[in-house]
């Protein structure tokens, strides 16, 4: 790091051209980041609803028809105008080159609008569940739908459809948290460092974490399946980290400063400090991050995929182009100018003078004073805040998942009002259950063959969600079954509950199960298949978490007891956001407040993601921490004194991080869809109290409890380890070479 501040130091020019180059050349690739994104990699290899999709897609590619359709809702005393509206909206789907509404289709709905009916018209168009989303897409771009022609409003249904508009709607979300979280950001910041400079150099590096992100996100989903959340993903961790990131060297170099060293070592030092930390951290995150790939779960993986690019790009910007920026900046990231004479005449309003001899260099600074008051009474800590957390994490005890497009928009969003209008006009939801028989023997069309299917139909239509039972379709040595539901929406409690029945008892009770191989799948079974793949991997998710996070935080800190002592803290951290997440989410406390709406469960997906966030940005917080800790502990071997004077150090810089992030993520949780808001929320709620509740208190009361415990490694592993230089700097035998100037007039 040393070595690498001379070089950005002597080609800062070269270093600032070469990232202003690599962001214009990112920046129209990030503008068009959510064009090729799915709403599907929800299908789970190996599972039932897997073998249906693939069997109706090589073998009743024609069933695809009705999977898409276009709702037409006529306004009243206007029938007269259908037959215009039908046609041009027919017009525009054929026009899209991958769909096609048919004349006899069309005809039908001229006839039902002509009569005041509400017309359901099917749209023929091929491909996987994926394609279909991007299918949808290309005709929700021509038809608008929910803007009304002549006195008829068009609506776009099917699964494929609601994905579709959920990518707009996430669009959207992403642009106004951007908008409104970088001004957030950069208030703060300014009340940190008091200057402007300062405060625009971790924004600026952050925009460009966030473009570049982009870019790759775009260059990423040509070539494989990305969700249509990992834009938000990326922008909501983006953002908090690269600005952190940021932050964290700055306020070093400045520190630096003004404990007398010029300017060009400051900068030395402070990446050879804080860059590591960065650095380190940063590692701790993707580790955390990569965790989640255990799970074969595509829209999981291109979430972490997108999150682990952006803090591996974070890294980068904090550790080149903020050390050149500062460099050509000089003097002017240093508090000055109209935003501190602001802050000061501020302070002077509400803080009292200060006594005379009140600024003795060896007075104990009010982290000081803090920390020794919490280290006098260690047990009451402990027990205090332990009990805080474990009584917020009771709710975990009946958390429930399960995921779904339509409780994602809002009740006047045209996706889900014509998903409304088609389940009630047709009595059912539009995505009906499909079941694949494939017989081992003899064809559908035998006898005892067609008698099984019948009994399967019979049985099948018995039961009171089910609507009615399709005509089945052949195709060589199978059939497809198609059971319509009553419920509103296939991802619906009801659509669920009758997939596990059709699996566990129609499909066994029936003779069909006797003569031939039955899968139940479509779209309500592949709620379920992913949400028991999802939850039946969270403890390979934790496992790995953790298992890292300790190595990473051992290798760094050369002890057992604290990295083990963090995993714990962690825990409890994630814990009590689980918990507030199901108060908020499960079970509806605060419905109404903020826009928050019950879902009855958690989104799928929002636990592990949780989980691996938190417990990474949890491991910049406590490398930051307890590096500093550690060196004052090399310095005296006082561990009292240690935890106090890195604290102080430490304390202003964390809290202002956290505050940031908790900013951040409390913009997309008052502008995203449901499953952004739990993911902002969740996020927002760890990080606070792991800045407050953990860092604060739990951690200089559980340090004073276990004294040199603390510090405790085997010789055996002390000596195998490799020795890395943190927050104290270099190591020792290189700390001479530390530049002690470089001919600036720097900073002063």
């Amino acid at each position: 790091m040393v070595s690498l501040s001379g070089f950005l130091t002597r080609r800062r020019w070269w270093v600032v051209a070469a990232w202003l180059i690599t962001v214009a050349i990112a920046a129209p690739m990030a503008a068009k980041q959510t064009e090729h994104l799915s709403g599907g990699g929800f299908d789970v290899p190996g599972s039932q609803s897997e073998g249906v999709e693939t069997a109706i897609t090589k073998q009743f590619p024609e069933t695809q028809r009705g999977r898409l359709a276009v709702v037409f809702r006529p306004a009243s005393g206007a029938p007269a105008q259908g037959a215009a509206a039908v046609d041009q909206v027919a017009d525009q789907v054929n026009a899209t080159g991958d769909a096609r509404l048919t004349p006899q289709a069309a005809s039908r709905a001229k006839a039902q609008l002509a009569a005041g009916q509400v017309a359901i018209t099917p749209i023929e168009a091929s491909g996987d569940a994926d394609e279909l989303v991007n299918t949808a897409g290309d005709i929700r771009d021509e038809i608008s739908p929910g803007e009304s022609i002549d006195g008829v409003t068009p609506y776009l249904v099917g699964q494929p459809a609601m994905w579709a508009a959920l990518s707009e709607v996430s669009k959207e979300d992403l642009a106004t948290a951007e908008a409104e979280g970088f001004p957030i950001v950069a208030l703060i910041l300014i009340a940190v460092f008091g200057s402007l400079a300062a405060a625009s150099l971790p924004l600026a590096l952050g925009a460009v974490a966030v473009t570049l992100t982009g870019a790759i996100i775009y260059l990423l989903s040509q070539q494989m399946e990305m969700s249509v959340f990992v834009t938000n993903m990326a922008s909501m961790l983006g953002i908090g980290v690269a600005v952190d990131y940021s932050l964290f060297i700055l306020a070093r170099f400045r520190e630096s400063v003004r404990a007398g060293k010029g300017a060009a070592a400051a900068r030395a030092e402070a990446l050879a400090t804080s860059g590591v930390a960065v650095t380190f951290s940063g590692l701790a995150v993707i580790i955390s991050l990569a965790g989640l790939w255990m799970v074969e779960n595509q829209a999981l993986r291109s979430m972490a995929l997108g999150a682990m690019i952006v803090v591996a790009i974070a890294i980068l910007v904090a550790t080149t182009l903020l050390p050149a920026l500062i460099r050509l900046m000089g003097h002017r990231v240093e508090a000055g100018g109209i935003a501190w004479t602001v802050l000061h005449a501020f302070r002077r309003v509400w803080q009292k003078p200060r006594r005379r001899g009140s600024t003795r260099p060896d007075r104990e600074t009010f982290w000081q004073r803090w920390t020794y008051a919490v280290m006098r009474q260690p047990v009451l800590a402990v027990v205090a805040v332990s009990a805080i957390l474990l009584t917020l994490a009771i709710p975990v005890l009946s958390l429930k998942t399960g995921n779904g497009a339509i409780n994602q928009f809002d009740e006047d969003n045209d996706a889900r009002v014509g998903t409304e209008l088609a389940a009630k006009a047709s009595g059912g939801g539009a995505d009906p259950v499909k079941v694949v028989a494939t017989f081992r023997k003899a064809p559908p069309s035998d006898p005892a063959n067609a008698a099984a299917v019948r009994d399967f139909a019979d049985r099948a239509s018995a039961d009171p969600e089910v609507e009615r039972v399709a005509s089945t379709v052949e195709s060589g040595n199978s059939v497809l079954i198609d059971v319509a539901t009553k419920a509103e929406a296939a991802e619906s409690q009801e659509s669920i509950d009758l997939v596990g029945r059709l699996r566990d008892q129609i499909v066994s009770a029936s003779a069909l199960s006797s003569v031939a191989d039955v899968d139940v799948g479509g779209e309500p079974a592949r709620v379920i298949d992913a949400r028991d793949q999802i939850n039946g991997s969270m403890w390979k998710i934790i496992v790995f978490v953790l298992a890292f996070s300790f190595i990473v935080l051992m290798l760094m800190l050369r002890s057992i007891v604290l990295p083990l002592k963090a995993v714990l803290m962690n825990l409890l951290s994630i814990g009590a956001a689980y918990g507030v997440l199901v108060i908020v989410f499960q079970w509806g406390w605060i419905d109404g407040f903020l826009g928050f709406e019950s879902l009855g469960a958690l989104d799928t997906l929002t636990p592990p993601l949780v989980l691996a966030v938190v417990f990474g940005l949890s491991m910049d917080y406590e490398v930051f921490l307890l590096s500093r800790i550690k060196e004052r502990y090399d310095q005296h071997g006082d561990n009292r004194r240690a935890v106090a004077e890195g604290l102080s150090g430490s304390a202003q810089v964390i809290t202002s991080a956290a505050l940031i992030m908790v900013s951040v993520f409390a913009v997309f949780v008052l502008t995203g869809v449901p499953s952004i808001k739990q993911l902002g929320l969740g996020n927002a709620v760890a990080i606070a109290i792991d800045a407050t509740l953990v860092r604060l208190i739990l951690v200089p009361a559980a340090m004073q409890l276990l004294g040199r415990w603390n510090w405790w490694l085997p010789g055996w592993l002390d000596r195998i380890l490799p020795h890395v230089g943190l927050e104290g700097g270099a190591p020792s035998g290189h700390r001479a070479a530390l530049p002690r100037s470089g001919g600036e007039a720097g900073a002063t």
